[in-house]
């Protein structure tokens, strides 16, 4: 299983939030370039990037510049989400290096332009965030509800040809109470995707209980503030879903 540490951005540092509540938010670097060249030289095989600032708003973000950045200080893969809206920014964010972009709003107000992100640069670049509250899809930097269940969501992409998605429990997301188990198990098994967990790791016992649902299909996970807050490092994750 992979681990892959985050780096969400807003105003230009390093931070997480709280259930994504942009009022609940703890600062923890205020380099994110030098918090992504530590994650690469402690083994990180690929970083999470989020533009919240971009998530929430439709304008174009001061992050994005921080991005090319984190690109051009470590040479692992970055998979890169937050307000990516349009073929143009997911272009955009591919142009400056990004190798896996996440959509996550697109993919449930436009369905024809995730198609066309798929013929255009292909499923392994495209990944859709389902992040989801008592099973409800959110949209909008997790702001709004898009009106449809996440398994409901999953069978839709799968169809449309994307090979994975990250699937986030909202409720849970820098809460350190634990991944949801059961739906992250539930939603790899009904869409048969490669599925990417994420919200709530609080502890090592928390992926090695991920890493029994390798058969489903999870294979992943991303993992945030557990790192930030020392519950466990980066190589002591590593070592536990060997």
């Amino acid at each position: 299983m992979l681990i892959i540490p985050a780096i969400d951005l807003q105003r230009g540092k390093c931070v997480r939030l709280s259930q994504g509540r942009r009022e609940a938010v703890t600062v923890y670097d205020e380099d994110p370039v030098e918090a992504a060249k530590k994650f690469a030289l402690a083994g990180a095989r690929m970083l999470h990037v989020v533009d919240l600032d971009a998530a929430v708003s439709d304008n174009f973000s001061n992050n994005r510049h921080l991005l090319r950045e984190i690109i051009r200080a470590i040479e692992i893969p970055v998979q890169f989400g937050g307000g990516l809206r349009s073929v143009a920014g997911v272009k955009d964010a591919i142009e400056l290096g990004v190798t896996r972009v996440v959509i996550g709003t697109l993919a449930v107000e436009s369905p024809g332009t995730l198609k066309e992100l798929l013929r255009t640069f292909g499923g392994d670049r495209i990944a859709v965030g389902i992040d989801a509250k008592d099973g409800e899809v959110m949209v909008r930097g997790w702001e709004q509800k898009g009106k449809t269940r996440a398994v409901e969501l999953a069978h839709m992409v799968a169809k449309a040809g994307v090979e994975r998605v990250i699937y986030t429990d909202v409720a849970r997301d820098g809460m350190l109470t634990g991944v949801n188990i059961e739906q992250t198990q539930m939603l790899a098994r009904e869409s048969g995707l490669k599925v990417t967990a994420s919200g709530g790791v609080s502890s090592l016992e928390d992926l090695e209980r991920l890493k029994q649902l390798t058969a489903f299909g999870v294979d992943s996970v991303i993992v945030g503030k557990a790192i930030y807050e020392g519950r466990f490092t980066l190589n002591e994750a590593m070592e536990a879903v060997l």
